[in-house]
């Protein structure tokens, strides 16, 4: 049996789930969707995952963009980790509804708490705290592995009833709005024009302009650029500069390049 996992990252997190989640099934090849483009996913494989960080409470359009190419077939195990920091909302309702309206079923889904990296609202915490989400994160994948080597069913995991209500509310508010988001995007005098942020960025929304990087509004809000700067020159908004960047500890620029 053949296992494709499919991963979407800004800053590692959902990377990081992908290739531990591969590790542990054994035998699953790993995938960014950002490279599937404009051909339709056709990866020869008995079970499909999908992993991909919670954006405004919700699916990230990079993610919904890559469901719509994905080859339906109902004989498939599909399942999905959705990484987020502690508000996984209605995503994994919103995946199971998606899929279902294209043919495919939703055999399993889990909400998967790793450090915050929405530096507009701050910094990651302190490293203790980031520890013990890593460790969490980490026995909740081994768990959920067991599950999706089985290829068993199990009910899509989901935030509490004030969550799916407000959030999703909130979330479809403020989509339409995430790719012109990047204005508030600013370098400071510490940008020495080495190009790292265009190069992280997973959907080409930056072009290098006289060596000082120019955002063209397709932003996904992942935060790459900002939290992959080795300079910390980029801002968002005003209170960026005081805060601590936030990456995974396990995963390097060239795996984000790559």
């Amino acid at each position: 049996m053949k296992t494709a996992i499919y991963y979407y990252t800004g800053t590692g997190n959902s990377l990081w789930t992908a290739r531990t989640v591969a590790a542990e099934i054994g035998g699953a090849d790993v995938f960014p969707m950002a490279h599937v483009r404009d051909d339709k996913e056709s990866v020869d494989a008995d079970a499909v995952g999908l992993v991909f960080p919670v954006h405004m409470w919700g699916i990230p359009a990079l993610a919904l963009r890559f469901v719509e190419k994905m080859t339906a077939d109902p004989d498939k195990y599909y399942f999905a980790f959705a990484v987020n920091a502690g508000q996984v909302s209605r995503t994994l309702v919103q995946l199971r509804e998606l899929l279902a309206s294209r043919g495919m079923k939703l055999s399993a889904g889990f909400d998967i708490v790793l450090p915050s990296n929405y530096i507009p609202w701050g910094g990651p915490g302190p490293a203790d705290r980031l520890e013990k989400l890593h460790r969490d994160a980490g026995e909740k994948i081994r768990k959920a592995a067991v599950i999706v080597a089985r290829r068993e069913t199990v009910p899509v995991e989901k935030g509490p009833l004030w969550q799916r209500i407000i959030f999703t509310a909130l979330y479809k508010m403020s989509f339409s709005r995430v790719p012109v988001m990047d204005r508030d995007f600013w370098t400071d005098d510490k940008c020495n024009g080495c190009g790292i942020c265009a190069k992280v960025c997973p959907v080409e929304n930056i072009a290098m302009e006289n060596k000082t990087p120019r955002w063209l509004h397709q932003c996904e809000q992942c935060l790459a650029c900002i939290q992959w700067c080795p300079q910390e020159a980029i801002q968002f908004g005003k209170k960026t500069p005081d805060y601590e960047r936030y990456h995974h500890p396990q995963i390097k620029i060239k795996d984000m390049i790559s």
